[in-house]
């Protein structure tokens, strides 16, 4: 793990999506197919109290750089608190998660290396599925084929207890791709490529 300082890269209105039951807002900057797939870079701002559960990634890392606010990481059991131009990495299959423990919006910079076209449509169709009522008041998806679709194309692993669901969701994912459930997804949600 590195802390380092880092620029702000620059936001655009046309590539940002929101999610009103968490309250965040994902701007990409850069994709992998953008960056011919050495990394997806997306800017993050996560409401007061907001984060998410402890989880892996096989075949990428992220590196989280603080633009305002303080931005929390776990990465092991270690907790990290950046400030603005702060970095930290959660290198590929290390147990992590990023939390605002403040009661003010925290904005960051998140670098996903190699690029993960499945991460970006992830981020998407979840956000989409938020803006129209579909997701729970933890923001997964309410029906089982579609949140079992978007964690097998994230790259996303469950830990602890959660991570014997993992087998189930895949197969979910798999029927959601046989039923169709994942082509309408992606022409009802994908947007920015």
């Amino acid at each position: 793990m590195v802390t380092t300082k880092a620029p702000r890269p620059q936001a655009s209105a046309l590539r940002t999506i929101t999610n009103p039951i968490l309250q965040d807002e994902v701007v990409f900057l850069e994709t992998s197919i953008e960056t011919s797939g050495q990394h997806t870079l997306v800017e993050v701002s996560l409401a007061a109290g907001g984060g998410n559960p402890l989880h892996f990634h096989q075949d990428f890392a992220e590196t989280f750089t603080c633009l305002e606010g303080e931005l929390s990481l776990q990465v092991g059991r270690q907790i990290i608190r950046l400030q603005p131009g702060e970095s930290a990495t959660a290198p590929a299959q290390s147990h992590h998660r990023f939390f605002n423990q403040t009661d003010k919006l925290c904005r960051f910079v998140c670098r996903i290396a190699p690029g993960c076209p499945g991460f970006e449509q992830f981020l998407q169709i979840t956000y989409g599925l938020a803006r129209d009522g579909k997701v729970n008041a933890q923001g997964a998806p309410k029906n089982p084929f579609e949140l079992g679709y978007l964690i097998m194309i994230s790259g996303t692993c469950l830990t602890g207890w959660m991570s014997l669901l993992q087998p189930l969701l895949h197969w979910l994912g798999r029927q959601a791709i046989k039923k169709g459930i994942a082509a309408e997804l992606q022409r009802r949600y994908l947007t920015i490529w």
